[in-house]
């Protein structure tokens, strides 16, 4: 149990921490790359910088978190909680993110290109200049919120990402013919 604990600049590149609580910790600019994270509590946790490069878990709780400015390139969160969390300028692109909740969590600046985010939850997010371009959206829950400034958005995403009347889009998209989702 780590929860508080100040390891700024840590090395931790390949470790397996599963099940550790690092929740409030101080991990700005801490080497994460290639490790395993599973239930790991990262929960209220300072996280800038941190670089999280291929590191791959399920069910970790990174809820108000600061990873503003992170490496999440490649990285594995599936079923991960968000939620709340400061993701400014995170690159998160290539990346595996099933049935993760981003409810609430600020991605303004955000790369999600070519990663997998299908089955996540983005209700009030901050999607304010996300990269989407060929990111897979199958069932992602995007009612209410706006994407007017996303870039890379197509309209074969919008067709398989569960939206509604309230979701803002860009120009060269349109609202899907499947929405609301059943």
């Amino acid at each position: 149990m780590l929860g508080g604990a100040n390891l700024k600049n840590s090395k931790f590149m390949g470790a397996f921490l599963s099940g550790t609580s690092f929740a409030k910790a101080n991990l700005a600019e801490t080497d994460f790359r290639g490790s395993e994270v599973f239930r790991v509590s990262f929960k209220g946790a300072k996280l800038t910088k941190a670089n999280f490069e291929r590191a791959f878990g399920s069910r970790v709780n990174f809820e108000k978190a600061n990873l503003m400015e992170a490496n999440l390139f490649k990285s594995e969160f599936q079923r991960s909680k968000f939620a709340g969390a400061n993701l400014n300028q995170v690159d998160m692109s290539k990346g595996d993110y099933l049935r993760s909740n981003f409810n609430g969590a600020n991605l303004s600046g955000v790369n999600l290109s070519k990663s997998n985010i299908s089955r996540s939850s983005f209700l009030k997010a901050n999607l304010n200049n996300v990269n989407l371009s060929q990111a897979f959206m199958y069932r992602t829950k995007i009612e209410g919120v706006d994407l007017s400034t996303v870039t890379g958005l197509v309209q074969h995403q919008m067709d398989m990402a569960c939206g509604d009347k309230n979701t803002r889009l860009p120009a060269s998209v349109k609202p899907s013919d499947g929405w609301p989702c059943k």
